[in-house]
């Protein structure tokens, strides 16, 4: 890359080129400066006649004379010729630059750096035209901006005397390092001169004298870099230099700081040479160049020499430095120098922002191990210069310890930021303690709770849930029901039902069924906690698949006592099933604080002996049911039809 742009800099037919436009250039723009041409709205409308109106070669020739092209570098354009009346049509008025941006792909206009140069052309002769296209492509697209550009439109506002506007132009092309052309200063002095502006005369010499092509930045830069690219330094390096004559400004300096392209002790060599020289002194923009040269391994003591005097003589290090800087030492593992550079950064006027500290704290927790010494003193310098840490901070640097599989020492990074006064809030709380037992880490997981609850932060009920939750995920029940024990301790049983039912749910799904029935009664009873309904009903089932018969029927006295409407359903399904009719009627009783339930309940435990073919169940659960249950109507007429059923069942079998 570096070589492709000496031989552009290096090209031999450069300023014969330059010289070939410039003199086809000036004829054509004094035959459309013509001021007996025609207004531009009337060629446009010349231009767009069809074949159907033809338009006589007098109509048009009577005011133009066709212009010679023999002699133009330019290459041929892929534009069709008639874009440019488009883009004279577009922006003949103001308009609104998304207006423009539609109008120009409606038209299919593709603005390439030819086409600009081809527009203006055509143009020339309306100033306030080509003034707002430049404008335009400046704000848009500037990179479709050349040297070239600028001066075309430089020489179409001197010209048509706009003066104002003219040095306006000239500070822009000084900032991109461009000079006006030889034809652009003759042509423009000439109407200078014409008007009396002997000022501006003056002041158009000494800017071409100081800003021309041959001694614009980039030309310099180009002269001193291929001496000091070419040969190992110096005395004679030295000689060729001072030789030149340049006379060094910031720009000048900088330009060659970024651009010589040699190692960084070479380019060290020069900064030093050109300020004890006397030529130049640096300043901050120099200073900053050179930093970034030098910020890397193979240079860190003459980096940290630079940057010290930098800051001694008064300057300092700019943001796009620093960042550049601190995201070179980071991908190389230079952990320290990085925090040595924030630190050196916070120190100064230009302090970095807020991401800066959650970048470098992500860099440090994600190297090769925990520095714990590095990662407290970035948070120190971080709050020591008045900033708050966030839960958002402490949510990145968790993320990047979850990167490398280090999540368990959380606990150091929340410590060294609690330190300095950080309070966790409950969400991360809750996130990370659950991450912590979910993955088995339930020595870690105790010691976050611990440090929450000696250091005053109000651990909140999610958290004690998702620590809950997080142990039953990992298999290890115990601990889990004794965190909810404890929570129940300190919170009280009001809002534990969600626990409870995580906690019941698991010991479901492990087959203990039984042993979360214990639980619950002795937690009913002592602490007069208060299950969901949905908690009962699940361990219901579950109970009754897993043998819990007895417990089961338990569960539902104490829903009763707490008002909730009982869970009829697995019962039935079970006893039908595989039960007897003494269960049968132990079940009933126990559903209802009545000496028997419904009828319609009744009814459904028959029918569902029967469809299990359970008949004599079904005749033996009737013999134990009260006297109006089994004279009922629709019991007898139950009984009658399901007979029916079975006497024509057997004779089908029979026939």
């Amino acid at each position: 890359m570096r070589h492709q742009w000496r031989l552009l800099l290096l090209r031999p037919n450069h300023l014969l080129r330059s010289q070939l436009y410039i003199s086809t250039h000036s004829s054509h723009f004094q035959v459309l400066s013509n001021p007996n041409l025609p207004p531009l709205h009337s060629l446009i409308s010349l231009f767009h006649c069809t074949a159907s109106q033809p338009i006589l070669d007098s109509q048009f020739t009577n005011h133009v004379k066709p212009i010679s092209r023999s002699f133009s570098s330019e290459p041929a354009l892929e534009e069709s010729d008639s874009d440019h009346l488009v883009i004279a049509d577009i922006f003949a008025k103001s308009k609104d630059v998304d207006d423009i941006r539609k109008e120009l792909e409606l038209s299919n206009v593709v603005v390439s750096h030819e086409f600009v140069l081809k527009v203006l052309r055509k143009i020339e002769s309306s100033p306030d035209v080509a003034k707002r296209f430049f404008d335009w492509v400046l704000e848009s697209d500037s990179e479709r901006l050349s040297s070239k550009s600028y001066n075309l439109m430089l020489e179409i506002l001197g010209v048509n005397g706009f003066v104002k506007e003219f040095w306006d132009l000239v500070e822009g092309m000084k900032k991109k390092g461009y000079g006006i052309s030889k034809g652009v200063q003759n042509l423009v002095l000439e109407k200078f001169e014409k008007d009396g502006l002997d000022s501006d005369v003056e002041k158009l010499k000494c800017a071409y004298a100081s800003g021309s092509i041959d001694n614009s930045a980039e030309k310099v830069c180009s002269r001193v870099c291929k001496i000091i690219r070419n040969e190992v330094w110096g005395d004679d390096v030295e000689r060729r230099l001072q030789e030149l004559g340049v006379t060094y400004s910031s720009d000048i300096v900088k330009m060659v700081l970024e651009n010589v392209g040699v190692e960084p002790a070479r380019v060290f060599i020069f900064f030093r040479w050109v300020d004890e020289s006397g030529l130049f002194k640096h300043d901050e923009w120099t200073y900053n160049a050179m930093a970034r040269v030098l910020g890397r391994e193979d240079c860190i003591d003459r980096f940290w020499k630079v940057v010290d005097e930098m800051r001694n003589n008064g300057y300092e290090m700019e943001e796009g430095t620093f960042v550049m800087v601190l995201g070179r030492f980071c991908k190389r593992r230079m952990i320290k120098d990085a925090v040595d550079l924030y630190e050196f950064a916070m120190a100064g006027a230009n302090k970095p922002s807020v991401n800066c500290c959650t970048f470098l704290l992500r860099k440090v927790a994600a190297g090769k191990q925990l520095d714990m010494q590095l990662f407290s003193r970035v948070v120190r310098i971080f709050t020591e210069s008045g900033n708050v840490l966030t839960n958002s901070v402490l949510d990145a640097v968790l993320k990047s310890l979850t990167s490398v599989g280090r999540f368990e020492e959380c606990n150091k990074v929340l410590k060294a930021m609690e330190e300095v006064g950080f309070v966790i809030g409950g969400h991360l709380q809750s996130k990370t303690v659950f991450k912590l037992s979910s993955t088995g880490k339930k020595e870690e997981a105790s010691e976050l709770m611990e440090n929450l609850e000696k250091c005053g932060s109000n651990v909140d009920h999610k958290t004690w849930v998702s620590l809950i939750e997080g142990h039953c995920i990992a298999g290890d029940h115990d601990k889990a029901s004794d965190y909810f024990q404890k929570m129940v301790e300190k919170e009280g049983v009001s809002s534990a039902g969600h626990a409870f039912h995580i906690l019941v749910n698991a010991y479901c799904l492990k087959n203990r069924a039984i042993h979360a029935c214990v639980l619950l009664v002795d937690l009913v009873k002592e602490k007069q906690l208060q299950p969901w309904h949905t908690t009962y009903k699940e361990l219901i089932s579950k109970l009754l698949v897993q043998g819990g018969f007895k417990d089961a029927l338990n569960l539902l006295d104490l829903m009763k006592d707490q008002g909730l409407p009982p869970y009829v359903d697995p019962f039935i399904k079970f006893v039908s099933k595989s039960g007897t009719a003494d269960d049968a009627i132990i079940f009933l009783k126990e559903m209802t604080s009545k000496r028997f339930p419904a009828t319609s309940v009744v009814l459904r435990m028959f029918e569902a002996f029967f469809k299990a073919g359970r008949h004599v169940e079904a005749q033996n659960f009737l013999s134990k049911c009260p006297s109006y249950i089994r004279n009922h109507a629709d019991v007898l007429n139950l009984f009658c039809s399901n007979e029916s059923r079975k006497d024509a069942s057997m004779a089908n079998v029979a026939a």
